[in-house]
């Protein structure tokens, strides 16, 4: 086991349209705050789209895929000595489209992918007004239906870790309120399928504030022998690392010993 690494593997920048800077300002930044290890993991383009670049703020574009993985090996490279630069992506879960995905991966030497539910029948989780006018049943049939498809994610094989596994409080702070039993046996599951999942901790840049998971999901995780993994999510390089060392010192309060980060799909441990 590894002793006092700084990582931080969620990044993205300026090529999936809605982050600032490029993929080389993220290293800079890592260097610059004492990390030891940096992954990139912009957004997959939409695999399972015709067209090339179906949603340019949202993702890169299919063509743009080879491309982005030569820059972060070609990094990996220049910064050797100086940081450990992981090839990692944020891939969007979406159930009937796994198939489409995996191919893409395979071609190439990643070091992990985060599987991340940014859709729900067909919403963003992130779009504020979709629980105008919902019951309270209809809102927690709609939790249940976000944690049924963090479960599908879990047993698809296809992820190290799992993203930002209550981000829809993003903007609806009330979501973590609904009550359901759907969490909890999502928790248990992903323990049993032996994934990661990240403290993630661009919930401050929401309306909710704070991380995701919350600390309630977090022990359950605990509980149930779940990985657990540090992301900033930083679309901006000023927010590498950010709360790194507020996370390690609330994860031990908790009780974990350890995280883990990966390399080449292997899973380092590190002692907290």
């Amino acid at each position: 086991m590894s002793e006092h690494v700084k990582f931080d593997l969620h990044t993205h920048h300026e090529r999936c349209g809605h982050a600032r800077g490029a993929i080389r300002d993220y290293i800079e930044a890592a260097v610059e705050n004492g990390l030891q290890v940096i992954g990139i993991s912009d957004h997959t383009p939409y695999f399972s789209s015709e067209e090339d670049h179906p949603h340019p703020r949202i993702t890169m574009a299919k063509s743009e895929f080879p491309e982005y993985v030569k820059e972060v090996l070609e990094l990996k490279e220049l910064f050797a000595g100086k940081i450990e630069v992981l090839l990692g992506i944020e891939a969007d879960f979406f159930p009937d489209h796994v198939e489409k995905y995996r191919p893409y991966f395979e071609q190439y030497p990643f070091d992990y992918i985060i599987g991340s539910v940014h859709h729900v029948d067909g919403i963003s989780i992130f779009k504020r007004n979709r629980w105008e006018g919902l019951s309270s049943r209809q809102k927690a049939i709609t939790k249940e239906t976000y944690y049924s498809l963090i479960e599908q994610s879990a047993r698809s094989g296809l992820f190290e870790i799992l993203g930002h596994i209550d981000a829809m409080k993003g903007y609806y702070p009330a979501f973590s309120r609904i009550e359901t039993e759907a969490v909890k046996n999502t928790l248990k599951i992903i323990g049993e399928h032996d994934m990661a999942i990240e403290i993630n901790t661009s919930g401050k840049t929401k309306d909710v504030g704070g991380w995701y998971p919350s600390e309630d999901i977090l022990e359950l995780a605990h509980f149930y022998g779940v990985k657990v993994t540090f992301g900033s999510d930083a679309h901006d390089p000023e927010r590498v690392g950010d709360d790194f060392e507020m996370v390690q010192r609330n994860l031990k309060k908790i009780g974990f010993k350890e995280w883990v980060y990966f390399k080449e799909k292997k899973r380092i441990l590190v002692a907290l």
